[in-house]
């Protein structure tokens, strides 16, 4: 049975946190996401003729691209070496002499980072919140907290990868091209493989099966749960001829983003342990 000791995780994530507002990364993140957010809300509907805010529903879905490029890439680059760096600076078996465990130092500094990660995530997209409940009323407070959540979500779950890889690194080399690997597999890759595998069977594959491996993709789970739920829009996507009913429940693809919140987090930590 494990036996964790929360003060010195609380100590190291502290720690983490602190690092990430002194050197005003927090700061940056949320000036990126608050001026794309901005920009998006904004001129999102410039090719169809229409500038300013045209709906809730068109400016969450235009910022749904957003994150999905955004936010993976920055929780790859928050966490790749948070447990490699320290061992390839000589740091870590000097944090290991103090009276804290490998299993309390990882979720100290997952949990620091994350806190980092969701301050910056909030703070950014605040400014295009306020704009929507602004214009649109209460109507849209549904949409806007399902969309910051799940952002939320998939960055924690980006998260939980990048301390997988820099769990199982030698160097900061390999977790960094390891970074970019799973970057540019899961937002671009994926989804071409699907694609392309629809195409090369001539439809025959596809239904329940291409809608469940959506499920391996943290990604499409975001996409999923937001512009699925945007009856507007959602057909412009074509998810609506793709996923059937029976994922298209919150709560069965919240469960599956949650799975991939703590599945490579778990283990990270037992391959931190061994």
């Amino acid at each position: 049975m494990l036996h964790i000791e929360w003060a010195p995780i609380a100590t190291v994530a502290a720690k983490e946190f602190r690092d990430r507002l002194r050197n005003r990364w927090v700061l940056a993140v949320a000036l990126v996401f608050a001026a794309f957010s901005l920009v998006i809300g904004y001129f999102g509907g410039a090719q169809q003729g229409e500038i300013g805010l045209r709906s809730a529903e068109f400016v969450i879905a235009s910022l749904v691209s957003l994150v999905i490029y955004l936010i993976p890439m920055i929780a790859l680059l928050l966490g790749f070496d948070a447990i490699v760096g320290e061992r390839e600076r000589g740091s870590l078996d000097l944090l290991l002499a103090y009276p804290l465990t490998r299993l309390e130092l990882l979720l100290g500094k997952y949990l620091g980072l994350a806190a980092a990660l969701t301050l910056s995530t909030l703070a950014g997209f605040a400014a295009i919140g306020i704009l929507l409940f602004a214009h649109f009323g209460v109507s849209v407070l549904d949409q806007c907290v399902r969309f910051v959540v799940t952002s939320v979500m998939l960055g924690l779950s980006f998260l939980s990868l990048a301390m997988l890889l820099s769990a199982v690194a030698r160097d900061r080399a390999s977790a960094s091209g390891l970074a970019i690997a799973l970057w540019l597999f899961f937002v671009l890759i994926f989804d071409l493989l699907l694609l392309g595998l629809l195409v090369a069977s001539g439809g025959n594959v596809g239904g329940p099966e291409l809608a469940g491996a959506l499920l391996l993709n943290p990604a499409d789970l975001f996409r999923i749960l937001n512009v699925f739920s945007l009856d507007a829009v959602r057909d412009l996507y074509g998810l609506a001829s793709v996923v059937p009913p029976a994922l298209a429940n919150p709560w069965v693809l919240g469960s599956a983003m949650l799975a991939w919140i703590v599945g490579p987090l778990t283990i990270a930590i037992w391959r931190f342990r061994a």
